[in-house]
């Protein structure tokens, strides 16, 4: 599990000026890594400094990084992540170490390189994000007991509380933030029990944590507990969008399916799990009563600090809100320490029965609900069950409607350090197909 460096130091500046705002998603402290094109150039890897972007396929050829950095750069320097990623933490943190130190303000590099940060830095204005990773598989759990109790009617399944449930969710049809959802068509119950097939009406959004693996395991041997933080590269956040009135004429006896499969929009920026390591927090604290996991899925450090601090936020903005110019209404402010599993105990249970992860497959969290009313992350829960609509800007909703946009944000914050953040996760719901 990564620990604090001096690329953590909550004084160290960046001569990238916009990095060193106070409301900046990427200081220095951060350098998350995304994929990236400029005009007709190839997509290509690269990290995100303020409001430019590391290129790293420019920068490996220079010769800016050496050693282990030198290798993973150039690793991320075609149009997927995935042999990075499989690199592991170590070479990841040999760049992050490097690439702070040429980008801080006052750094031994610093008069050399900020002349010539054209050659290397894209303004994000100028880029077109791609999919970080070729994702070959995507899981989906269900980690907030919080949410499992609203939408189960205040129970849980019998297994929850001894193991992280999941689902294995479609990877074809995950997609970057900010791409159109097209409403999905299926069957589901009108009223009076009438079964109809045809636009979903009940379309909702859902925010989540997601992780993508580093290096991964041969198949028939497991991840243990105490390794498999090692194997998480980094998160980003996701939208599981769901057609409710699909997903719930289907999903007995098998679970979700075209209900969830349609899409899933995630984050462009990957933040590592290293510039997450000042916002470690304790697992989830369980009630005396719940049973204690199996051993195969604790451990003292998981226990200590396998958690995260990170405040998650959705906002909701209808077409007319959209079409003035309007800001969007926060409607959920939650935290990933809300999670009844850690992601550790997610990669473990995964790989307990000797299945096996690779580089760029997308484990999510499920939906991030806590406590309070306003922490309800997703409009199933906000709604009360479709039971009492929500003034978005001048108008009621019960649930998406076609035009209306949903905006993830994440940002970790803690006294003493660099807040740091996700960016946005955003989309915008299209009609559906025409028949």
């Amino acid at each position: 599990m990564a620990k604090l460096n001096a690329t953590h130091d909550p004084l160290r500046r960046s001569w990238v000026e916009s990095a060193n705002r106070g409301d900046s998603d990427f200081p220095i402290q951060n350098l998350p890594w995304g994929v990236f094109s400029r005009g007709a150039e190839a997509p290509r890897g690269g990290i995100a400094i303020g409001d430019r972007i590391v290129d790293l396929k420019v920068a490996s050829a220079a010769g800016l990084f050496s050693g282990a950095a030198a290798e993973i750069a150039h690793a991320a320097s075609g149009p997927t992540l995935n042999d990075a990623m499989a690199m592991g933490a170590r070479a990841a943190g040999a760049l992050r170490e490097q690439l702070s130190e040429l980008l801080r303000a006052g750094g031994l590099e610093a008069a050399r390189l900020e002349p010539r940060a054209d050659t290397f830095l894209v303004p994000m204005t100028e880029a077109k994000m791609h999919l970080p990773a070729a994702i070959g598989a995507f899981s989906d759990f269900l980690s907030s007991i919080f949410h499992t109790m609203r939408m189960g009617r205040s129970t849980v399944p019998p297994s929850y509380k001894y193991q992280p449930i999941a689902y294995n969710s479609r990877a074809s049809s995950v997609r970057l933030a900010g791409e159109t959802i097209v409403r999905p068509k299926g069957e589901f119950r009108g009223e009076g029990d009438a079964i109809l097939y045809g636009p979903e009406t009940a379309l909702d959004f859902e925010l989540e944590l997601a992780a993508f693996i580093g290096p991964g395991n041969a198949l028939g041997a497991p991840i243990g507990i105490a390794q498999a933080a090692d194997h998480i590269f980094g998160y980003c956040l996701l939208n599981d969008w769901s057609a409710r009135g699909i997903q719930r004429w289907e999903s007995q006896p098998l679970g979700p399916f075209s209900g969830k499969s349609f899409s899933s929009s995630i984050s462009p920026w990957i933040v590592t799990a290293e510039a997450l390591a000042p916002f470690r927090a304790p697992a989830f604290a369980r009630d005396a009563g719940d049973p204690a996991p199996f051993p195969h899925l604790s451990h003292g450090t998981d226990l200590e600090e396998g958690g995260f601090d990170i405040a998650l936020e959705a906002y909701w903005r209808t077409g007319a809100m959209r079409a003035a110019g309007a800001p969007p209404t926060r409607v959920t402010r939650t935290n990933a320490n809300a999670l009844y599993w850690t992601f550790a105990q997610m990669v473990t249970h995964h790989t307990a029965n000797g299945c096996n992860l690779r580089p760029g497959d997308l484990l999510a969290s499920g939906t991030v609900s806590g406590p309070t009313d306003d922490s309800r992350a997703c409009i199933a829960e906000l709604n009360t069950g479709a039971t009492m609509p929500l003034t978005i800007g001048d108008e009621q909703r019960l649930w998406l409607a076609d035009g209306d946009e949903a905006i993830f944000r994440g940002r970790a914050e803690r006294a003493g350090h660099v807040a740091i953040g996700f960016g946005e996760c955003s989309g915008v719901i299209g009609p559906a197909v025409a028949d």
